[in-house]
């Protein structure tokens, strides 16, 4: 039993065919010669009259549920065609696959607030593909294709893979897309980030996702983008592809993807980026890769602040701009600090563990290029790492470093301090250097009056005079040997005896010092 007379008075060859093979969901290939291999959909619009397919038809067929009995699963699989028109299938169930291959649509492709099964629209040359707040119910493949204004997914929900590798994305340009009936848009502005100066427009976003949510895994691999990819919200089960992909954004972030959540997300192996690259509060349950990406934008590169991934590979191929970490938690943070040599916020950033090749050297001045200038707590994490895996001596390194890098916030007389402190003691991170200090002194004083010996006070006594036990009662702060009162310097030396008293209470006064500053709890790990 066949399908219902056509709704339409005349049908084109090509639309006959297409109505025909409904039913079985046979296909119906309208390419010539070596098209089959290649792809030739954007010089459609010069295809004649026997490959012309009204968008009208297909959306008939496909909200038609008539299907006359068939023990074949319906659908519209058709490749090579010129269809003219809109095609649009917004509101509909639709239960037919839709297979579209190679062919082109000049105008816009509509499923917004559908629910319909796959969706595959492969090499094809699209003006516009809509598919807001839609329901696919399997695969959402758009690999291959040329999408001259922009595609949207805000809110869409598919169930298997989203695929738009090899994909190329313009943006709406200066005609936004407004749904049916609505008032004309002026600027089409839309509200970024609190505090961000950036221009945000619908106009300059090639893929609008935001809220999306994929089941399966997302492949974007190899796809161009004049226009940023707005992610934000997004959610993707089973992980987020892009290595290769190039975006090219003009006044908005490459991609703006805060608190996206995704299994792993691999901007890698290629991936370019002109414009920021933005995760922020994202939660990455796996991986998340810059492992070979070249990263450039103007003020920031990289912002990955407040999220939180298992691991996070910082390998770029280069970065250009400021990346920012801070306050975000990576279980292994795995990097190479010279790669991305601009400014990096890293206040609050947490992390277990660190791997690479950089050395403490290379990490102390990772630390030091914050652009907010001394912060603690980057110092406090690193020590603490050092701590836990052993390393005890880098440990009060990177706390040297952090006293090193306050001082140079205080005023002179806290600076002047500071210096003292350092060079007689490490700030108590180097005890040491007081024991060669006192030896020098020791040394120093012992030959002195062993040259020019004091004169004896109390000459009703007899007493031996000792250079090094006299020197070292001048270098203690409390008389032990009671050699101060018995012997009296005399011209000169009389200088040198009080310089080694004081010299004595200086080195005491630094030792307390540095013992309190280590002992302190926010030192701990």
């Amino acid at each position: 039993m066949g399908r219902s007379r056509p709704p339409f008075r005349r049908l084109t060859p090509a639309e006959r065919r297409l109505w025909d093979a409904y039913p079985s969901g046979a296909w119906v290939d309208l390419r010539q010669g070596r098209e089959a291999d290649s792809s030739s959909a954007a010089s459609g619009g010069l295809w004649g009259r026997s490959r012309i397919v009204r968008a009208e038809v297909i959306s008939a067929l496909v909200l038609d549920r008539g299907t006359g009995g068939s023990a074949r699963v319906p659908g519209v699989r058709l490749a090579g065609a010129r269809i003219v028109g809109d095609l649009n299938l917004s509101d509909a169930t639709i239960e037919a696959k839709v297979h579209l291959l190679g062919c082109h649509i000049a105008g816009t492709v509509s499923f917004n607030d559908a629910r319909t099964r796959g969706v595959r629209l492969r090499r094809c040359d699209i003006f516009r593909f809509r598919a807001s707040r839609a329901t696919v119910d399997g695969l959402l493949d758009l690999d291959g294709s040329v999408v001259h204004a922009g595609v949207r997914l805000d809110n869409a929900h598919v169930t298997g893979q989203l695929r738009l590798s090899g994909t190329r994305l313009g943006t709406p340009g200066e005609a936004p897309y407004r749904e049916p009936g609505a008032a004309p848009l002026g600027a089409s502005s839309w509200n970024g980030p609190e505090g961000s100066e950036e221009p945000r427009t619908w106009e300059s976003v090639a893929l609008w996702a935001g809220g999306l949510v994929v089941d399966g895994s997302a492949f974007l691999r190899d796809m161009r983008a004049t226009g940023g990819l707005r992610l934000i919200g997004a959610r993707f089960s089973s992980g987020l592809y892009l290595q290769g992909a190039v975006v090219t954004a003009d006044g908005t972030p490459a991609v703006h993807a805060d608190h996206l959540q995704a299994a792993a997300a691999e901007l890698g192996a290629g991936f370019t980026a002109h414009g920021t690259v933005r995760l922020r509060g994202a939660r990455i349950g796996g991986v998340l890769s810059f492992h070979r990406a070249v990263l450039r934008a103007q003020g920031r590169a990289l912002h990955l602040s407040h999220m939180q991934a298992d691991e996070l590979i910082l390998l770029p191929e280069s970065i250009e701009g400021e990346v920012n970490l801070g306050y975000s938690r990576f279980g292994v943070l795995f990097d190479r600090p010279e790669s991305y040599p601009g400014d990096v916020r890293l206040n609050g950033l947490t992390y277990e563990s660190l791997r690479g090749p950089a050395s403490l050297a290379d990490r102390l001045s990772w630390l030091r290029r914050d652009p907010g200038g001394y912060l603690p707590q980057p110092y406090e994490q690193l020590a603490a790492y050092c701590r836990r895996i052993g390393h005890e001596p880098d440990a009060r390194r990177v706390l040297l470093a952090r006293q090193r890098a306050r001082r140079r916030t205080l005023r002179l007389p806290g600076r002047l301090w500071g210096r003292l402190l350092d060079g007689l003691v490490g700030y108590g991170y180097r005890p040491w250097l007081a024991g060669l200090w006192a030896a020098l002194l020791l040394a120093t004083g012992t030959a002195i009056f062993t040259q020019w010996p004091p004169h004896q006070i109390g000459l009703d006594e007899s007493r031996h005079f000792n250079a090094f036990v006299y020197t070292l009662d001048l270098l203690v702060p409390v008389s032990v040997f009671e050699q101060r009162g018995a012997w009296e310097p005399a011209g000169w030396t009389q200088w040198l005896a009080n310089g080694l008293i004081a010299a004595g209470w200086i080195l005491a006064t630094a030792l307390i010092a540095g013992a309190s500053r280590l002992l302190r709890p926010s030192n701990a790990p």
